[in-house]
């Protein structure tokens, strides 16, 4: 009998669909190109949403673990990106829970912050940007992971709600309401909010 030899395909010429139904049969270069091709957007999100890198990639390694284990209850190929990204909120809305319990968390400075701007921050800025981050952490999970979806993700409220898989209009109150109260803190701190308007955030 002839031998034939099988051919994984070129990661980088296959389509969401295509590398979802790959990672649903179990190959293995579906589940290498899955991380490859999803990872840094994940890590890039938890890092925004928690303002510490080393804390996102911890998140990012549970995601994606999630991933493997949970892709053959994966029902609509196409939406691979959703299927991830909705592991990352439920486990950041976790991590965020954690924290809120966790008090003396709050004390703690991250290792490393997301730089709004995309360049290299000074010490001052630095400590600007922690201040920032301290007040997202007096937000309630769920108002912070739709202020950091719609805000820091540019994310449409439409994207947020199915994100989230939350109604528009609970997704526009808590919008709503975390931008009204961070509006309020982050005026009575001027130095930050020169910063912030500086860096174009929340016009």
């Amino acid at each position: 009998m002839p031998v034939s030899l099988v051919v994984a395909p070129d990661p980088g010429d296959t389509s969401d669909r295509e590398l979802a139904r790959a990672l649903m049969a179990g190959s293995p270069w579906a589940i290498a190109e899955t991380w490859n091709r999803f990872a840094p957007a994940v890590i890039m999100f938890a890092t925004r949403t928690l303002g510490s890198e080393s804390e996102a990639e911890d998140v990012a390694q549970e995601v994606f673990h999630r991933v493997f284990v949970k892709a053959r209850t994966l029902r609509a190929p196409e939406r691979l990106r959703s299927f991830i990204f909705s592991f990352a909120i439920r486990l950041l809305k976790t991590e965020l829970r954690r924290r809120k319990t966790r008090a003396w968390l709050s004390f703690q400075r991250p290792e490393t912050l997301v730089d709004l701007g995309g360049e290299l921050m000074d010490m001052e800025s630095r400590d600007l940007l922690r201040r920032f981050y301290a007040l997202l952490d007096r937000l309630a999970p769920r108002h912070r992971l739709v202020f950091a979806l719609r805000h820091l993700e540019s994310m449409t409220v439409d994207e947020v709600a199915a994100h989230m898989e939350l109604s528009i209009s609970t997704v526009k109150r808590a919008l709503e309401r975390a931008t009204s109260k961070l509006t309020i803190w982050i005026e009575a701190d001027p130095g930050l909010a020169g910063f912030l308007d500086e860096k174009g955030f929340l016009r």
